[in-house]
């Protein structure tokens, strides 16, 4: 198997030689160590790295906004988003612009080894889609059930997935197909969200909060009118008692948190067939 190729961005010489170290003698591929920001989507093109580990503060240009930058064009490239900044909505942030992964500075080695490894694991797990799980059949409900109720409609093989990041639309497709769902339809807003709902039917549907033209909480109403036995899960890199009751009071049934991790999308997903 061949290693995976790492673009490292940091402003800091010690920060890049250490993780250039680290990363090598973990089994990495170094491909290239860049100081700023001007020149990270060149350096992506030339050296076609798997994964850039990405510092928020360079000179030239901001992290945050090469993060965007590289899930527009590149989404299939995961990136690790490394800060000093004691800003508490930047971890969210960066997850919401479709950062594999998270790290605060200062760091102890062991905390990007394990960083980068769930990074790894998470992009293995979701290109693996021929090692499907088995998913019973479940009865449906007696007829005087009313629909909002049942668990799993009809359709609960068929998902839906609504994110305006293209990385977590591929990311979420892969691992719900890996876990033996049959993905319909990728959308990139809440009004698509709506229309693939209405078209489909699905049994699920994963909707992203934060999207242009219509977010998710506008089009949560919508949906759940058009389709009531949809389980809608919420996505999000900021779960705050404040999303979680407004999510509730709007019909979701439940959330996934950014940076997505395999294990526990599976583990909703199983909770949720057994309800």
């Amino acid at each position: 198997m061949a290693a995976i190729r790492v673009l490292i961005v940091d402003d800091t010489l010690s920060i890049r030689t250490m993780l250039s170290a680290l990363l090598k003698s973990q089994g990495y591929e170094v491909v290239a160590e860049l100081e700023d920001g001007t020149g990270v989507m060149e350096a992506i093109r030339q050296h076609k790295p798997d994964i850039v580990c990405l510092d928020y503060h360079l000179p030239g240009r901001d992290g945050l906004d090469i993060l965007h930058e590289i899930n527009e064009t590149v989404p299939e490239i995961d990136v690790l988003f490394m800060t000093a900044s004691e800003d508490a909505n930047i971890e969210g942030n960066a997850a919401d612009a479709g950062a594999s992964g998270f790290i605060r500075k200062p760091f102890a080695q062991s905390k990007i080894i394990s960083e980068l490894k769930l990074v790894c694991d998470t992009r293995r797990q979701a290109t693996l889609t021929d090692a499907y799980i088995e998913i019973p059949d479940v009865a449906p409900p007696p007829a005087t059930t009313q629909p909002a109720q049942r668990a799993i409609p009809v359709m609960r093989r068929k998902v839906v997935i609504a994110d305006d990041n293209g990385s977590m639309r591929l990311l979420l497709k892969g691992l719900m197909t890996s876990i033996g769902f049959d993905v319909a339809q990728l959308v990139a807003n809440g009004k698509e969200a709506l229309n693939a709902v209405i078209q489909h039917q699905p049994g699920i549907l994963c909707l992203d909060v934060d999207m242009p033209v219509m977010t998710g909480f506008e089009a949560l109403p919508l949906i759940r009118q058009a389709s009531p036995n949809t389980v809608v899960v919420m996505v999000t890199g900021n779960a705050t008692r404040d999303f979680v009751q407004k999510a509730i009071s709007l019909g979701a049934k439940g959330y996934f948190i950014k940076p997505i991790r395999p294990a526990n999308i599976e583990a909703f997903m199983k909770k949720l067939l057994s309800a």
